[in-house]
């Protein structure tokens, strides 16, 4: 099993799973007037098919007890569960954060949920897997949440960020940060606790929790939509291959950075991955700049928050790398 016996490499693979998770939404945008929950089945079933990938080549060799299906075998239930929990709430959490983006606005919907789900996130790891400098693991979490405000304060100079925001919005939005955040014990503890999960074996079994989760919740959502009208599945069988293909890959990109993001977090402890990974919407925010052109024309004070973003994610990425030195 791979897993990395240095910093700089787990760190590598940290801000690959920043890009990753901060990416794939990509997939989704070059789809036209396509339902994100139609969408979202071929990227549920794309995180699962890149788990198991990696999971049986990079988490199988050599061939020995640390192998994926040895270690499967021999985890404790209780962390298979607690992996396919963990996937379960995470997939809840995705689904309510683009309903809030939806009903609220980028400018809204990332620094609440994005923002609670950091502090909760790290929080919670910690706790159970105290890894790395609290006081510099703090000041970079507010160092990111500060790049997540400011990137919310940077889509709202756009023409198009100024709408009215309801309760319900604001609400779906807490609670979609709070059970993004609350994922990551769940994985903390399939890695830590009795007989535990490899980090591939747990990427395996949380995309299979997600994509279970679909049967429930992404069906409620296509019949009771929080925005927008009701969709069949009719829709999902009549689109384009090139939307199948699209949702695939979407979930593969997602995929490989959770994977990414959890095998780090063997070496660095998961409040610290969990961190890190978590500032995509910076990566979001420069694929809407250099690809997507979403800033063209924008004011002076949007740019000016666009480049204190990028300043405070830095300097987050800084301070949270030097709490796993510093310890």
């Amino acid at each position: 099993m791979f897993v990395p016996l240095t910093f700089g490499i787990a760190l590598l693979m940290m801000i690959t799973s920043t890009v990753c998770w901060g990416s794939w939404a990509n997939t989704y945008k070059l789809t036209r007037n396509y339902r994100f929950e139609l969408f979202y089945w071929d990227y549920a079933l794309g995180i699962v098919i890149i788990s198991l990938i990696l999971a049986l080549t990079l988490g199988s060799t050599p061939s020995n007890s640390t192998s994926f299906m040895n270690n499967v075998r021999a985890a404790d239930t209780s962390n298979i569960a607690y992996a396919l929990i963990g996937g379960a709430i995470f997939n809840i959490a995705n689904l309510l954060l683009v309903a809030g983006i939806e009903l609220a606005g980028l400018a809204i919907a990332f620094p609440i949920s994005i923002g609670i789900a950091l502090i909760v996130g790290v929080v919670m790891s910690y706790g159970l897997q105290p890894k790395g400098s609290p006081v510099l693991l703090a000041t970079g979490v507010v160092l990111a949440i500060a790049a997540v405000v400011m990137i919310g304060k940077a889509y709202g100079q756009l023409p198009s960020g100024g709408r009215t925001v309801s309760r319900k919005s604001v609400v779906v939005c807490i609670i979609s940060g709070v059970l993004m955040g609350s994922f990551a014990p769940f994985v903390t503890r399939a890695l830590t606790a009795g007989h535990t999960l490899s980090p591939y074996s747990i990427s395996v079994f949380f995309t299979f929790g997600a994509l279970l989760c679909c049967f429930v919740v992404n069906v409620y959502f296509m019949r009771r939509p929080l925005s927008g009208t009701p969709v069949s599945f009719s829709g999902y069988f009549t689109a384009r291959p090139s939307y199948h293909t699209l949702g695939l890959l979407g979930g593969a990109v997602w995929g490989l950075g959770t994977v990414f993001n959890f095998v780090a977090a063997s070496l660095t402890g998961v409040a610290i991955s969990y961190a890190i990974g978590q500032a995509a919407p910076m990566v979001a925010a420069l694929w809407g700049v250099l690809v997507w052109k979403e800033f063209s024309g924008a004011n002076t004070k949007a740019k000016a928050y666009l480049v204190a973003m990028f300043v405070s994610y830095v300097l987050a990425l800084t301070v949270i790398s030097y709490a796993y030195q510093a310890a």
